[in-house]
């Protein structure tokens, strides 16, 4: 008999019944999360697990990219911003530099909190 961890089942069941808006704000939560854990293996000089999360965090901008409905202005700059953030995160990955990634961060906490902020709103 296996024994489910009760913090996943909770993750995927918050998931699965998530609104897409929820959704956008969980990944705009998970991508400060990654970028902040990154910073944290940095400065333990752990870079095997640095590039980890930094890899993370790509991943959920490339998602929050694929979701982006076309044809509205706000969703064009928005890819703009997603693109600039991911190119930014590479180059992050690849010097290992905190200043980068302070400013990633800086954009997701942004992001996450205007989210909320509307999702509030609605």
């Amino acid at each position: 008999m296996t024994i489910k961890n009760p913090y996943q089942t909770y993750q995927t069941q918050a998931v699965t019944t998530a609104s897409p808006e929820e959704l956008t704000h969980m990944l705009y939560q998970g991508l400060v999360k990654f970028i902040r854990l990154s910073k944290i293996a940095i400065q333990n000089r752990n870079m095997e697990e640095s590039h980890r999360y930094n890899l993370r965090a790509q991943d959920i901008i490339s998602e929050l990219m694929v979701t982006l409905k076309k044809g509205y202005p706000i969703s064009e700059q928005l890819l703009t911003m997603y693109d600039y953030m991911k190119n930014r995160l590479v180059e992050a990955n690849l010097k290992k530099d905190e200043e980068i990634l302070n400013e990633i961060e800086g954009y997701a906490v942004e992001l996450s909190e205007t989210w909320a902020m509307a999702m509030k709103k609605k």
